[in-house]
């Protein structure tokens, strides 16, 4: 099978025909299939529907330390529950709030309490001039949506193999004051699934920055979503590190029980130092007199503790394992031979990045939703929506059965074939231009 790069004209055209005829066949179908989102599957889902059965009217719905909790009270979350998040962590209980179902939720909530009344009794950023943040790309879509909401510059920041490109983080977070933030996603991270080294933590939490109130927004939402049972990925405590560094105040951690038991019905953490946490607990208790602690309290019972947690993730990887390496079988088969995309084959998470051509994954996504299969808007892994090489395609295995992935994978490479043959006619064409222009030219 040769390279579309490698093709004569008259075998692209060929080519494109074939795709051409192709494509109006599935169109015809009718095909609605949703690829948009990283949700999990309702068989997922369903793993989980013994936690409702957990408690019952006949319990004593009370906490360790004998507070009822169907009343008021308990701001930062019942002690077990506390304990229960920090193991998935790998921290103490005591630098653990638990909140509501979503981590995203603590995300802009952090964000919003620095702009109105700022870190720690540092300025509020609303009253600085420019306050920026750095965005790791490509990203997490809905962190840069938060950042930019509030009007905070976004800087890119490349990824690499072992995390952020950690020499530009360096010199803007050590160099520029109104550096305030960076987020991060260390652990398999959305979309690429890369995982940070040792290095790159290390450098994290030895980080210099010009701003006094300078945070890492470190968001380990797949700490426990591995793929393998042979292959998982740890990385370094980021508290832990920031605490060896001098830097204990740096960093705030998030996680949830989304991904794990119901994304609607989970519990959320943030954990961080002590210094963090009673600055945070100052305004969070105007903000709620306590949080869901009869869900709280049922997490604590069904799961006990990480062990259970783990035996859990286990049942989910089953699920998810076999679609993600159906997809990858798919794509190594009908892609890589032609030349037209690049991918890393994750271990954990929820996402696999797919990169084609330069200048046509608007075109690939735009043509998959017109044969039926919706996809994540092509530049969603970056700040603003901009993809300067338009070339990244997020994938979301997770939610579609087996069949309709396989359908939605089909529909996916019968249009990336398309798009690309059409991109590498474009430049055979051009090249013939360039060609006969400089023979006019002698």
């Amino acid at each position: 099978m040769k390279k579309y790069q490698e093709m004569t004209k008259a075998e692209l055209l060929q080519e494109k025909q074939q795709l051409e005829a192709e494509y109006k066949k599935i169109k015809e179908i009718g095909l609605q299939l949703n690829m948009a989102r990283g949700k999990p599957s309702s068989e997922q889902l369903d793993l989980s529907m013994d936690l409702l059965n957990v408690l019952t009217k006949d319990d004593i719905l009370k906490a360790e330390d004998g507070t009822d909790c169907r009343n008021y009270g308990i701001m930062d979350g019942i002690e077990e529950a506390k304990e229960l998040m920090a193991e998935v962590v790998g921290c103490k209980k005591e630098n653990v709030i638990v909140y509501g179902n979503s981590s995203l939720n603590i995300m802009y909530d952090q964000v919003a309490r620095a702009e109105i009344f700022g870190i720690c009794g540092n300025t509020p950023w609303s009253k600085l001039d420019k306050v920026k943040f750095l965005c790791p790309v490509p990203g997490y879509d809905r962190h840069f949506k938060i950042t930019q909401t509030f009007g905070i510059e976004m800087i890119n920041i490349p990824m690499t193999s072992e995390g952020p490109d950690m020499d530009l983080v360096e010199k803007y977070v050590n160099n520029d004051e109104r550096v305030k933030g960076i987020w991060c996603v260390p652990k398999y991270s959305n979309p690429q699934g890369v995982v940070y080294s040792d290095e790159t933590v290390r450098r994290f939490a030895n980080l210099k920055p010009a701003a006094k109130d300078f945070r890492i927004f470190w968001d380990n939402a797949y700490a426990v979503h591995h793929l393998y049972e042979d292959n998982q990925a740890e990385i370094l405590n980021i508290l832990d590190e920031c605490a060896k560094a001098g830097n204990p105040d740096m960093v705030y951690q998030f996680c949830s029980t989304s991904k794990v038991t119901f994304p609607g019905a989970g519990i959320a953490a943030l954990s961080s130092s002590e210094e963090n946490l009673k600055d945070i607990k100052s305004k969070l208790t105007v903000q709620t007199i306590g949080h869901d602690k009869i869900n709280q309290l049922r997490h604590v019972k069904y799961f006990k503790n990480i062990d259970g947690i783990k035996a859990h993730m286990k049942k989910q990887a089953d699920i998810i394992r076999p679609k993600f390496e159906m997809l990858i079988d798919m794509l190594n088969e009908e892609i890589k031979p032609l030349g037209i995309g690049n991918w890393v084959d994750p271990v954990g998470g929820y996402f696999v990045c797919f990169e084609s051509l330069e200048g046509c994954a608007k075109e690939i996504i735009g043509k998959c939703k017109e044969a039926g299969v919706t996809m994540t808007g092509a530049g969603a892994p970056f700040p603003y929506g901009k993809d300067e090489k338009d070339s990244t395609i997020r994938i979301a295995p997770t939610y579609p059965s087996m069949d309709e992935l396989k359908k939605a994978t089909e529909v996916f490479i019968t249009c990336t074939k398309l798009v690309s043959v059409n991109k590498c006619l474009e430049k055979t064409e051009s090249k013939v231009f360039e060609v006969n222009t400089a023979k006019e030219v002698l």
